[in-house]
Protein backbone atom coordinates (compact mmCIF):
# COMPACT_ATOMS: atom_id res chain seq x y z
CA UNK A 1 0.00 0.00 0.00
CA UNK A 2 2.87 2.35 0.99
CA UNK A 3 4.29 1.78 -2.93
CA UNK A 4 1.04 2.43 -4.34
CA UNK A 5 0.43 5.94 -2.09
CA UNK A 6 4.07 6.79 -3.99
CA UNK A 7 3.45 6.07 -6.96
CA UNK A 8 0.08 7.75 -6.83
CA UNK A 9 1.44 11.00 -4.98
CA UNK A 10 4.01 10.83 -8.28
CA UNK A 11 1.43 10.58 -11.02
CA UNK A 12 -0.64 13.18 -9.10
CA UNK A 13 1.65 15.33 -9.02
CA UNK A 14 2.95 15.11 -12.48
CA UNK A 15 -0.69 15.63 -13.52
CA UNK A 16 -1.26 18.35 -11.76
CA UNK A 17 1.69 20.41 -12.49
CA UNK A 18 0.64 20.06 -15.97
CA UNK A 19 -2.66 21.08 -15.32
CA UNK A 20 -1.40 24.17 -13.37
CA UNK A 21 1.14 25.42 -15.89
CA UNK A 22 -1.04 25.00 -18.63
CA UNK A 23 -4.29 27.66 -16.84
CA UNK A 24 -1.63 29.76 -15.65
CA UNK A 25 0.16 30.16 -18.86
CA UNK A 26 -3.38 30.32 -20.46
CA UNK A 27 -4.69 32.59 -18.10
CA UNK A 28 -1.23 35.09 -17.95
CA UNK A 29 -1.71 35.02 -22.36
CA UNK A 30 -5.31 36.48 -21.69
CA UNK A 31 -4.20 38.82 -19.44
CA UNK A 32 -1.55 40.36 -22.10
CA UNK A 33 1.43 39.06 -20.04
CA UNK A 34 4.43 39.25 -21.91
CA UNK A 35 6.04 35.63 -23.08
CA UNK A 36 9.03 36.49 -21.91
CA UNK A 37 7.83 37.18 -18.08
CA UNK A 38 5.44 34.09 -18.49
CA UNK A 39 8.78 31.75 -19.89
CA UNK A 40 10.60 33.16 -16.79
CA UNK A 41 8.17 33.31 -14.23
CA UNK A 42 5.39 31.27 -14.62
CA UNK A 43 6.32 27.96 -16.64
CA UNK A 44 10.19 28.02 -14.61
CA UNK A 45 8.33 28.15 -11.22
CA UNK A 46 5.19 26.05 -12.23
CA UNK A 47 7.46 23.02 -13.76
CA UNK A 48 8.97 23.01 -10.20
CA UNK A 49 5.33 23.28 -8.58
CA UNK A 50 5.27 19.28 -7.67
CA UNK A 51 8.87 19.41 -6.32
CA UNK A 52 8.63 22.25 -4.56
CA UNK A 53 4.96 21.08 -2.71
CA UNK A 54 6.97 17.69 -1.54
CA UNK A 55 9.39 19.48 0.12
CA UNK A 56 7.33 22.28 1.71
CA UNK A 57 4.85 19.11 3.27
CA UNK A 58 8.51 17.32 4.24
CA UNK A 59 9.34 20.03 5.88
CA UNK A 60 5.60 20.69 7.76
CA UNK A 61 5.95 16.94 8.70
CA UNK A 62 9.28 17.59 10.14
CA UNK A 63 10.93 15.35 7.66
CA UNK A 64 14.45 17.28 6.31
CA UNK A 65 15.91 14.31 4.74
CA UNK A 66 12.83 13.91 1.88
CA UNK A 67 12.56 17.83 1.20
CA UNK A 68 16.64 18.04 1.00
CA UNK A 69 17.35 14.22 -0.73
CA UNK A 70 14.21 15.01 -3.11
CA UNK A 71 16.23 18.40 -3.98
CA UNK A 72 20.10 16.74 -3.92
CA UNK A 73 18.86 13.79 -5.81
CA UNK A 74 17.11 15.44 -8.30
CA UNK A 75 20.26 17.66 -9.33
CA UNK A 76 22.11 14.75 -9.71
CA UNK A 77 20.01 12.64 -11.46
CA UNK A 78 19.42 15.51 -13.80
CA UNK A 79 22.91 15.40 -14.81
CA UNK A 80 23.66 11.55 -14.76
CA UNK A 81 20.53 10.66 -15.61
CA UNK A 82 18.23 12.88 -17.72
CA UNK A 83 21.62 13.68 -19.53
CA UNK A 84 22.64 10.70 -19.68
CA UNK A 85 19.62 8.69 -21.44
CA UNK A 86 19.48 10.81 -24.37
CA UNK A 87 22.66 10.68 -25.46
CA UNK A 88 22.41 7.18 -25.60
CA UNK A 89 20.11 8.04 -28.32
CA UNK A 90 21.60 11.18 -30.07
CA UNK A 91 24.86 12.91 -29.17
CA UNK A 92 24.09 16.02 -27.59
CA UNK A 93 25.69 19.64 -27.23
CA UNK A 94 24.75 22.98 -25.82
CA UNK A 95 26.78 26.08 -25.95
CA UNK A 96 26.88 29.85 -26.35
CA UNK A 97 26.53 33.09 -24.01
CA UNK A 98 23.47 32.10 -22.45
CA UNK A 99 24.29 28.58 -21.43
CA UNK A 100 27.80 30.41 -20.22
CA UNK A 101 25.77 32.74 -18.33
CA UNK A 102 23.34 30.09 -16.68
CA UNK A 103 25.59 27.36 -16.11
CA UNK A 104 27.88 30.06 -13.74
CA UNK A 105 25.09 31.11 -12.26
CA UNK A 106 24.08 27.40 -11.66
CA UNK A 107 27.90 26.76 -10.03
CA UNK A 108 27.51 29.53 -7.92
CA UNK A 109 24.81 28.88 -6.42
CA UNK A 110 25.88 25.59 -5.99
CA UNK A 111 28.59 26.26 -3.92
CA UNK A 112 26.52 28.62 -1.77
CA UNK A 113 24.07 25.57 -1.33
CA UNK A 114 26.75 23.29 -0.38
CA UNK A 115 28.25 25.60 2.33
CA UNK A 116 25.31 26.14 3.95
CA UNK A 117 24.82 22.08 3.63
CA UNK A 118 28.05 22.12 5.44
CA UNK A 119 26.76 23.91 8.16
CA UNK A 120 24.28 21.40 9.21
CA UNK A 121 21.10 23.40 9.05
CA UNK A 122 19.36 25.50 6.30
CA UNK A 123 17.99 28.31 8.00
CA UNK A 124 15.58 30.87 7.63
CA UNK A 125 18.37 32.81 6.78
CA UNK A 126 20.09 30.57 4.66
CA UNK A 127 16.40 30.25 3.00
CA UNK A 128 16.06 33.80 2.52
CA UNK A 129 19.65 34.22 0.42
CA UNK A 130 18.53 31.68 -1.68
CA UNK A 131 15.29 33.70 -2.37
CA UNK A 132 17.30 36.34 -3.52
CA UNK A 133 19.44 34.32 -5.78
CA UNK A 134 16.14 32.97 -7.20
CA UNK A 135 15.05 36.31 -7.99
CA UNK A 136 18.43 37.86 -9.32
CA UNK A 137 17.45 34.95 -11.62
CA UNK A 138 14.51 35.71 -12.83
CA UNK A 139 15.02 39.39 -12.94
CA UNK A 140 18.15 38.41 -15.03
CA UNK A 141 15.95 35.96 -17.62
CA UNK A 142 13.34 38.65 -18.28
CA UNK A 143 15.88 41.44 -18.59
CA UNK A 144 17.62 38.70 -21.25
CA UNK A 145 14.21 37.83 -22.81
CA UNK A 146 13.91 41.52 -23.76
CA UNK A 147 17.13 42.00 -25.12
CA UNK A 148 16.81 38.24 -27.14
CA UNK A 149 13.03 38.37 -27.15
CA UNK A 150 13.98 36.02 -30.55
CA UNK A 151 15.28 32.94 -27.91
CA UNK A 152 12.10 32.75 -26.28
CA UNK A 153 11.22 29.11 -27.23
CA UNK A 154 7.89 28.95 -28.01
CA UNK A 155 7.19 25.06 -27.76
CA UNK A 156 6.86 25.93 -23.77
CA UNK A 157 3.75 28.17 -25.03
CA UNK A 158 2.47 26.10 -27.70
CA UNK A 159 -0.36 24.20 -25.70
CA UNK A 160 -1.72 27.50 -23.95
CA UNK A 161 -4.60 29.16 -25.36
CA UNK A 162 -5.56 32.80 -24.98
CA UNK A 163 -8.91 31.84 -25.80
CA UNK A 164 -9.69 29.22 -23.72
CA UNK A 165 -13.00 29.33 -22.14
CA UNK A 166 -13.34 30.49 -18.95
CA UNK A 167 -15.12 26.72 -17.22
CA UNK A 168 -12.10 25.41 -18.52
CA UNK A 169 -9.16 27.65 -17.00
CA UNK A 170 -10.87 27.38 -13.69
CA UNK A 171 -10.97 23.77 -14.03
CA UNK A 172 -7.44 23.59 -14.99
CA UNK A 173 -6.17 25.77 -12.55
CA UNK A 174 -8.26 24.37 -9.50
CA UNK A 175 -7.29 20.55 -10.33
CA UNK A 176 -3.77 21.81 -10.22
CA UNK A 177 -3.91 23.56 -6.95
CA UNK A 178 -5.95 20.43 -5.20
CA UNK A 179 -4.07 17.66 -7.05
CA UNK A 180 -0.58 19.36 -5.93
CA UNK A 181 -1.09 19.18 -2.33
CA UNK A 182 -3.24 15.46 -2.41
CA UNK A 183 -0.27 14.28 -4.39
CA UNK A 184 2.33 15.73 -2.02
CA UNK A 185 0.82 14.21 1.03
CA UNK A 186 0.12 10.46 -0.35
CA UNK A 187 4.00 10.80 -1.40
CA UNK A 188 5.34 11.75 1.81
CA UNK A 189 3.39 9.38 3.49
CA UNK A 190 4.40 6.49 1.60
CA UNK A 191 7.85 7.87 1.46
CA UNK A 192 7.96 7.68 4.94
CA UNK A 193 6.25 4.56 5.41
CA UNK A 194 8.52 2.90 3.06
CA UNK A 195 11.66 4.26 5.10
CA UNK A 196 10.52 3.17 8.87
CA UNK A 197 9.31 -0.39 6.91
CA UNK A 198 12.99 -1.05 5.18
CA UNK A 199 14.96 0.80 7.64
CA UNK A 200 16.53 2.89 5.56
CA UNK A 201 16.66 7.16 6.12
CA UNK A 202 13.99 9.01 4.68
CA UNK A 203 17.22 10.80 3.32
CA UNK A 204 17.77 7.89 0.90
CA UNK A 205 13.85 7.65 -0.11
CA UNK A 206 14.03 11.63 -0.89
CA UNK A 207 17.69 11.46 -2.90
CA UNK A 208 16.41 7.91 -5.02
CA UNK A 209 12.49 6.88 -5.10
CA UNK A 210 11.17 10.26 -5.32
CA UNK A 211 14.26 12.19 -7.03
CA UNK A 212 13.40 9.82 -10.07
CA UNK A 213 9.64 10.37 -9.94
CA UNK A 214 10.14 13.49 -9.97
CA UNK A 215 12.90 14.06 -12.85
CA UNK A 216 10.73 11.82 -14.94
CA UNK A 217 9.23 14.75 -16.58
CA UNK A 218 12.40 16.53 -17.10
CA UNK A 219 14.10 13.27 -18.56
CA UNK A 220 10.84 12.96 -21.09
CA UNK A 221 11.61 16.64 -22.17
CA UNK A 222 15.10 16.44 -22.65
CA UNK A 223 14.59 12.95 -24.72
CA UNK A 224 12.16 14.62 -27.14
CA UNK A 225 14.61 17.30 -27.49
CA UNK A 226 17.36 15.50 -27.78
CA UNK A 227 15.73 13.68 -30.99
CA UNK A 228 14.49 16.61 -32.39
CA UNK A 229 18.17 18.02 -32.11
CA UNK A 230 17.18 20.66 -30.25
CA UNK A 231 20.32 20.03 -27.72
CA UNK A 232 20.58 23.59 -26.56
CA UNK A 233 16.41 23.32 -24.64
CA UNK A 234 17.92 19.91 -23.50
CA UNK A 235 20.61 21.20 -21.43
CA UNK A 236 18.87 24.36 -20.55
CA UNK A 237 16.39 22.19 -19.05
CA UNK A 238 18.38 20.26 -16.87
CA UNK A 239 20.44 23.76 -15.63
CA UNK A 240 17.22 25.50 -15.12
CA UNK A 241 15.28 22.54 -13.33
CA UNK A 242 18.88 22.33 -10.64
CA UNK A 243 19.13 26.02 -10.25
CA UNK A 244 15.19 26.35 -9.16
CA UNK A 245 15.66 23.14 -7.10
CA UNK A 246 18.64 24.52 -4.95
CA UNK A 247 17.48 28.34 -4.81
CA UNK A 248 13.57 28.07 -4.81
CA UNK A 249 12.46 25.19 -3.40
CA UNK A 250 14.65 24.79 -0.68
CA UNK A 251 14.33 28.51 0.16
CA UNK A 252 10.48 28.14 0.35
CA UNK A 253 10.77 25.24 2.49
CA UNK A 254 13.11 26.81 4.92
CA UNK A 255 10.98 29.61 5.38
CA UNK A 256 8.53 26.95 6.59
CA UNK A 257 10.97 25.34 9.00
CA UNK A 258 14.94 25.33 9.32
CA UNK A 259 16.00 22.20 7.56
CA UNK A 260 18.04 19.71 9.39
CA UNK A 261 20.52 18.33 7.01
CA UNK A 262 21.33 14.11 7.76
CA UNK A 263 24.62 13.30 8.13
CA UNK A 264 24.98 11.14 5.03
CA UNK A 265 23.87 14.44 3.05
CA UNK A 266 27.01 16.09 4.08
CA UNK A 267 29.06 13.06 3.78
CA UNK A 268 28.50 11.65 0.39
CA UNK A 269 25.37 12.87 -1.36
CA UNK A 270 26.49 16.95 -1.63
CA UNK A 271 29.47 15.60 -3.29
CA UNK A 272 28.30 13.82 -5.57
CA UNK A 273 26.41 16.64 -6.66
CA UNK A 274 29.19 18.98 -6.95
CA UNK A 275 30.95 16.46 -8.92
CA UNK A 276 27.94 16.24 -10.92
CA UNK A 277 27.91 19.82 -11.34
CA UNK A 278 31.37 20.19 -12.09
CA UNK A 279 31.66 16.99 -14.68
CA UNK A 280 28.74 18.98 -16.68
CA UNK A 281 30.59 22.55 -16.82
CA UNK A 282 33.30 22.09 -19.44
CA UNK A 283 30.49 20.31 -21.78
CA UNK A 284 28.92 23.39 -21.76
CA UNK A 285 31.85 26.10 -21.67
CA UNK A 286 33.50 24.36 -24.93
CA UNK A 287 30.64 23.38 -26.55
CA UNK A 288 31.70 19.77 -26.17
CA UNK A 289 29.38 16.93 -27.11
CA UNK A 290 27.74 13.96 -24.92
CA UNK A 291 28.21 11.50 -27.13
CA UNK A 292 26.86 7.46 -26.44
CA UNK A 293 30.06 6.56 -24.97
CA UNK A 294 29.55 9.37 -22.23
CA UNK A 295 26.21 9.47 -21.78
CA UNK A 296 26.62 5.35 -21.12
CA UNK A 297 29.05 6.18 -18.26
CA UNK A 298 26.65 8.84 -16.95
CA UNK A 299 23.89 6.51 -16.32
CA UNK A 300 26.66 3.94 -15.45
CA UNK A 301 27.68 6.44 -12.60
CA UNK A 302 24.45 7.15 -11.27
CA UNK A 303 23.62 3.19 -11.22
CA UNK A 304 26.46 2.82 -9.20
CA UNK A 305 25.70 5.84 -7.13
CA UNK A 306 21.87 4.43 -6.07
CA UNK A 307 23.24 1.10 -4.94
CA UNK A 308 25.91 2.76 -3.31
CA UNK A 309 23.16 4.85 -1.19
CA UNK A 310 21.31 1.64 -0.35
CA UNK A 311 23.92 -0.73 0.37
CA UNK A 312 24.86 2.09 2.96
CA UNK A 313 21.96 2.29 4.20
CA UNK A 314 20.33 -1.07 4.86
CA UNK A 315 20.75 -2.34 8.19
CA UNK A 316 22.83 -5.33 8.45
Amino acid sequence: MDFIFVIAGLAILVVAGDLLVRGAVSLSLRLGMPAVIISATIIAFGTSAPELLISVKAALNDAPGIALGNVVGSNIANVLMVLGVPALLVPIAGCGAAAHRNTIIMLFATAVFSAMILTGVISLWFGLILLVITLVMVIDSIRSGMAHPEDIDDDELEDADPEMPGWKLAGLLALGLIGLPLGAELLITGSQAIARDFGVSEAVIGLTIIAIGTSLPELATTVMAALRRQADVAIGNVIGSNLFNITAIIGVAALVRPLEVPAEIINRDIWVMIAASVILAPFIFFCLKITRLMGGLFLGAYIAYIVLAYSQNIPA
